[in-house]
């Protein structure tokens, strides 16, 4: 079946349902950043014509399905390094770093094309807080561990918990982004974590629910 290709959305369309979107997050987002994150949502399209980064590829629904969805966490997030793990095409990696430019992320992926794509755009667009790793989450051994370790889309909650408990601080949070409330994977986490809260998210735009579960690392071994 040959893949729709996706329909022309005009630039000031995109960049009025960007600014909508972020005043319903109440978030303060000076117009410098608005044009990074619409450059990086350029970027995506070019990319994603070629090497299918994201199935999403309407760029009115990247506003909403991958820029304002990433972003809606911001609030909830405490500080500290932040790892992005399985971050794709750079979610919610890139849009965090553009908005949070005194924090320091790190996007993870196996993808080795998907790492690429993330290279090339903290070099097209200056992002000097955000590293990008190929790695097998498994085997990635940073000499510092991270403060916040967080996933959108992860297989489960506790397979990313067990996956990830080497890269956390002790005392650490863990941020797993979600579509509807997962009870059954909350009624499966390992030792090693303690439930904190499971906090509903609006995005703007978007009908489909979203729940951030956020985790306390115990420090167990």
């Amino acid at each position: 079946m040959t893949r729709a290709r996706p329909q022309p959305t005009d630039d000031a369309t995109l960049a009025e349902l960007l600014r909508q979107g972020l005043v319903e997050l109440a978030l303060d987002c000076p117009p410098t950043q608005q044009a990074s994150l619409l450059r990086y949502l350029d970027l995506l399209v070019r990319w994603n014509k070629v090497y299918n980064l994201t199935a999403v590829d309407n760029p009115r629904e990247m506003v909403i399905k991958h820029l304002l969805d990433s972003l809606a966490v911001l609030p909830c997030l405490t500080k500290g390094r932040i790892l992005d793990v399985g971050s794709g095409a750079g979610l919610p990696a890139v849009p965090i770093a553009l908005v949070q430019p005194s924090r320091l992320v790190t996007a993870l992926d196996s993808s080795q094309k998907k790492v690429r794509f993330i290279t090339q755009a903290i070099l097209e667009l200056g992002i000097s807080n955000l590293s990008a790793i190929h790695h097998r989450v498994e085997d990635y051994q940073p000499m510092v561990r991270y403060d916040v370790v967080i996933a959108r889309a992860y297989a489960s909650i506790a397979d990313f918990i067990t996956a990830t408990a080497h890269l956390l601080i002790p005392g650490g949070r863990w941020f797993a982004m979600k579509g509807v409330y997962p009870t059954a994977e909350l009624d499966a986490l390992p030792d090693v974590c303690t439930l904190v809260e499971v906090i509903p998210l609006h995005v703007p735009r978007l009908s489909a629910e979203r729940h951030l579960v956020v985790l306390h690392h115990k420090g167990l071994s």
